[in-house]
Parts: structure tokens; C-alpha cells; sequence
């Protein structure tokens, strides 16, 4: 891992997701990469021409950059490679863009901000993001001031389907220092028994060459459920996924489901594009 992208707007919970970020390029020697985006109506980016700047721009602009050269020089940042980035534009997209032509490895965000930045984290915005990033995104959620990985469950089919995706998030465990607990949700629409769903699992698990790990299997009315109830079983730090077209597991991120999913759980999730 070399480069991670933590957008912010300077509020409490970006400074949560900073500092989860600040933790992880600590392990793995990656650069942080600020981004704060003015986001602008549609109508005020029409009237914006080259080589014009519209005074109310300016005083924002200049307030975000003294705000995010203050943020990269804070204490908890100090040895760390740490650059910044301001954009006006529409937020969602701004962030992958911003991804992708800086050669990202991961986004880490706040689950919830302030002003009109908030909607970045909530909603339809982060579906947006999640499923238009080729990038893992990594979405912090409570208040916690120190963000730990040390119990991941990652729910998947263990399908040949999802191999390029889970090889990224063994990746980040091992990065992490994490332990894996890895959760196949039976509902009443896709029922294995116990006996095919083990053997399954340990068919695909076995090409990682993993040391150490748990799998369980678990029941319930749909995978949402499913993973949220198991999550607070083994009270998880971290809820891993992937996402991808529409077969298998993947119909987790597609609908009202990756909404309520991320909308409801207490916990961190992280995404992988399989």
C-alpha cells in the first residue's frame, strides 16, 4: 500500500477517519493524501470560466487551504509523507477522480460529517462512491479516538468469482495485523447445508495459505441481517465486503441493501471492488 486518501471536511468524525488512516500508513510506510472539496450547486461550477474566480470562491478557497496545510502539519502526522489536495466540484465524484488520477490504493472516510459535506458519507453519495470506486474504501462509523482492526468478519460465497477481490482484502489484514473471521450467510433463498458450505470455504480458503483464521456459518432472513446479527455476536472493529455485478454475494451492494447496510451498522466497513 502506497498511497491512501482520506477526504475531509475538518469535522470531528473526518478527524476519526484521519486518524484510522494515520494508523494504517503507519504499518504499511504510505503516503496520506488530504482532499477537501468545496462542493458547489451545478449553477455556481457553470458560471465558474477559466482565469475568473468568483470573490466568494476565493474567500472559501483560501479558508480550506489554510485549513488543510493546519491539518498536515498536525502532531499525530508528524514522519508520515503527507500531501493535500482542494477541489470544487460535486463531491462523489470528485473523490474517485481524485482516486484514480493519483493512483489510490485506498479511501478511508468519516461516516459522518458536517455541512453539505456530510452527504458524502450518508445515503445515496456513498453508494455512489462504493460502487463507482475501483478503489477499497474504507468508511469509518462511531467515535471512537482510537480505530482498531483486530477482529474483521468478512462475509462471502467463496465463490472463484470474488478470488481477485479477497486476495486484496487478505492484503489489508495482514497489514493490519487483523484477525479474520470469515462468515458465510445462509438465508432461506440460498440454503447450503453445513457440510457443502464448510467444504466450500475451505476449498477456497486454502489457496491464500492463511495461519491463522475462524469461519462460521450463520443464519438468518437475509444477508444484511445476517452479517449485522453475526457482527455483534463476535463484536467485530471491522465489517469487510465485496462488491461486483449482481450475481452471488455481491447483490449485497446492489438496491436498498448496501444503503441500509451502511446506514445501519455501528461498525467500520470496508469495500473491495471483486
Amino acid at each position: 500500500m502506497k498511497k491512501i486518501l482520506v477526504p475531509t471536511d475538518f469535522s470531528e468524525q473526518a478527524t476519526i477517519a484521519l486518524r484510522a488512516a494515520t494508523n494504517i500508513a503507519r504499518k504499511s510506510g504510505a503516503e496520506i493524501i488530504l482532499l477537501h472539496i468545496i462542493d458547489l450547486p451545478q449553477e455556481t461550477m457553470d458560471m465558474i470560466k477559466p482565469g475568473y474566480d468568483l470573490p466568494e470562491i476565493m474567500f472559501f478557497k483560501e479558508h480550506a487551504e489554510a485549513k488543510l496545510t493546519q491539518t498536515s502539519l498536525s502532531e499525530e502526522l508528524n514522519g508520515l509523507n503527507v500531501s493535500q489536495i482542494l477541489k470544487l466540484g460535486r463531491t462523489f465524484n470528485e473523490v474517485t477522480d481524485v482516486a484514480k488520477a493519483n493512483n489510490i490504493d485506498l479511501i478511508v472516510m468519516g461516516s459522518h460529517g458536517a455541512s453539505g459535506f456530510k452527504e458524502l458519507f450518508i445515503g445515496s453519495n456513498t453508494e455512489k462512491v462504493i460502487r463507482t470506486s475501483e478503489i477499497p474504501v474504507l468508511a469509518i462509523k462511531g467515535t471512537e479516538t482510537e480505530v482498531s482492526f483486530n477482529k474483521v468478519v468478512f462475509a462471502n460465497d467463496f465463490t472463484e468469482e470474488t478470488a481477485e477481490g479477497f486476495q486484496k482484502i487478505i492484503d489489508f489484514l495482514k497489514v493490519n495485523g487483523a484477525q479474520p473471521h470469515f462468515l458465510m450467510v445462509n438465508t432461506p433463498n440460498n440454503f447450503k447445508p453445513t457440510h457443502i458450505a464448510e467444504q466450500l470455504a475451505h476449498d477456497f480458503l486454502k489457496q491464500y495459505n492463511l495461519d491463522d483464521y475462524e469461519f462460521s456459518i450463520y443464519n438468518d432472513l437475509d444477508i444484511e441481517k445476517g452479517i449485522l446479527n453475526f457482527a455483534e455476536r463476535v463484536d467485530a472493529d471491522l465489517i469487510a465486503m465485496g462488491t461486483h455485478g449482481r450475481k452471488g454475494f455481491a447483490r449485497l451492494l446492489n438496491g436498498s441493501i448496501s444503503e441500509d447496510l451502511m446506514n445501519h451498522s455501528p461498525r467500520s466497513i470496508i469495500t473491495f471492488k471483486l
